[in-house]
């Protein structure tokens, strides 16, 4: 069930061509936040090489263990599975190129905890993105898709947000249909 429902992400979400757009590439060190089971970890791993780290946190223990699973079937070994949440977790201070958050920020009970701890993480200069829904209803083959438009930041909240941990909103732009990529750098 899991493989079908990438295939059918896939469709409205390219995570190759959102890391490649972000600057993610060989040797660099990224955190996944809210990784799931890898849907933009994997692609990261192989995009950093063996010489690149890519820290998956999530708070789910049985989606890390596919995670864990999917990336012994490819070999890849550059991968730093943390179960925990954003809130609790400061993965490393200063170490990290890139702190990405996948349609998840607006998940976090705590966000600005979160984001207080991906700043500590970053490197200076470093990159904060987060792709998340639009805050209104999405509907995919007749149905309501995605979670509540009311637990849902809009652009605007979610650069709140951000700016109040310290960081410097550099954009935010559609992607696609459903999204927004928001990208931010600390100082």
């Amino acid at each position: 069930m899991q493989e079908h429902d990438d295939v059918e992400r896939r469709e409205w979400q390219d995570p190759e061509a959102i890391l490649a757009g972000l600057g993610l590439g060989p040797g660099q060190v990224m955190a996944d936040i809210g990784s799931g089971d890898g849907f933009f970890t994997l692609p990261a791993a192989r995009m950093v090489g063996p010489r690149g780290i890519v820290y998956a946190l999530d708070s789910s223990v049985g989606r890390l263990n596919r995670l864990h699973e999917k990336a012994e079937e490819e070999g890849i070994e550059n991968i730093r599975i943390r179960a925990g949440t954003g809130e609790e977790f400061v993965l490393c201070e200063g170490c990290i190129d890139l702190v990405f958050f996948g349609i998840c920020l607006h998940d976090f009970p705590e966000p600005g905890a979160v984001l207080r701890h991906a700043m500590t993480a970053l490197k200076p200069g470093g990159l904060l993105a987060s792709l998340d829904w639009k805050k209104e209803e999405t509907i995919r083959h007749g149905d309501l898709f995605g979670p509540p438009v009311e637990i849902r930041l809009s652009e605007e909240e979610a650069s709140a947000l951000i700016g109040e941990a310290g960081f410097e909103v550099e954009s935010v732009e559609p992607y696609g249909e459903y999204f927004y990529l928001l990208r931010a750098r600390r100082p």
